[in-house]
């Protein structure tokens, strides 16, 4: 079977996969066609999931890695999930996390053998910059790799992070028209842990602000309006996400990987450079826009580049 990869960068405000989980049903449809390599970003939805057992799982450190030709995916099951809570966290928010863990582990069976509060606050705060992309800051990493290390101690083969965020009420998002503000910095959070242990990792943020709000909000962004909490798509991707290897042999390698699918003007990652110095095919969807600027005009004399109008093109052509 044929192996993809469909990427949609988080905090670009992408007009497909930029909000939750709403680039999930092309996902869905791409992996009825072949095994498919997806970002977090792509699948989580907050209380729902995309992810099929087609899907690999991978956070975006480790898939940068994974296209440098540095590491390779092992096809896993059943993983032991670890969850670092950050000890900010107000008890009221903790508590609707732990039954979350409990009500995850009792309906899917996902084997999370416990959880640890960091020792001090994470620090957290995230912001849009001026050219429209989510980023932020986070005061104390360290205290975030003491709780992971003792949860690998104690049999973790994965970490799903839950750090305190301040609240956001952006009301471009809600109408499903701006960037997710959280995007960014959740993906510091991810990197720096995924750098330091190489296993699969994901993050939720936790809110003060647990009520569910009756005002409608935009469809793309509806799933993290429904409930108090975003950790159960975490749980459900991390449950049999790929781990990791420097085996290049044995298991899945960018060798492997016969095309790559993303947006048509985010073409400046790690995934699509490696992808055009090894002459892979690259998918661009006119369909998907984001607040970057980079086309493939850029990569002018790439005859594996094949820019398409929509994911429904894409999905006749495979």
């Amino acid at each position: 079977m044929r192996l993809g990869a469909f990427i949609v960068p988080t905090g670009i405000g992408a007009s497909i996969g930029g909000y939750a989980g709403d680039a999930s049903f092309w996902a869905r449809k791409i992996s009825e066609k072949c095994k498919l390599i997806v970002n977090p970003n792509v699948v989580n939805a907050a209380c729902f999931s995309g992810i099929t057992n087609n899907m690999l799982y991978v956070e975006g450190y480790s898939l940068d890695d994974f296209f440098k030709g540095n590491l390779s995916l092992i096809e896993s099951s059943n993983n032991k999930i670890g969850v670092v809570f950050d000890k900010s966290i107000p008890t009221d928010v903790l508590n609707v996390h732990i039954n979350t863990i409990n009500a995850v582990k009792t309906v899917y069976g996902i084997n999370i053998i416990g959880y640890e509060v960091t020792e001090e606050s994470v620090g957290v705060n995230f912001y849009v910059e001026s050219s429209g992309i989510s980023t932020g800051n986070v005061d104390n990493l360290l205290t975030l790799n003491f709780a992971v290390s003792n949860l690998i101690n104690k049999g973790a083969e994965a970490i799903a992070i839950v750090c305190h965020f301040p609240e956001d009420d952006s009301l471009d998002y809600q109408n499903g028209a701006g960037v997710d503000p959280v995007g960014g910095v959740e993906a510091i959070i991810s990197h720096y842990i995924s750098k330091e242990f190489k296993l699969p990792v994901a993050h939720a943020p936790a809110f003060d602000d647990i009520s569910i709000s009756t005002h409608l909000v935009n469809p793309k962004c509806a799933a993290e309006y429904i409930t108090p909490t975003f950790l159960p798509c975490v749980l459900i991707g991390l449950a049999n996400a790929p781990k990791l290897s420097s085996d290049l042999c044995n298991y899945l390698s960018i060798n492997d990987l016969d095309f790559i699918t993303v947006p048509y003007n985010a073409l400046g990652s790690i995934p699509v450079l490696e992808m055009v110095k090894r002459d892979k095919k690259i998918y661009t969807i006119k369909e998907n826009s984001t607040v970057l600027n980079v086309e493939s005009s850029n990569f002018i004399d790439n005859s594996n580049l094949i820019n398409l109008s929509t994911y429904e093109e894409l999905l006749s052509l495979l």
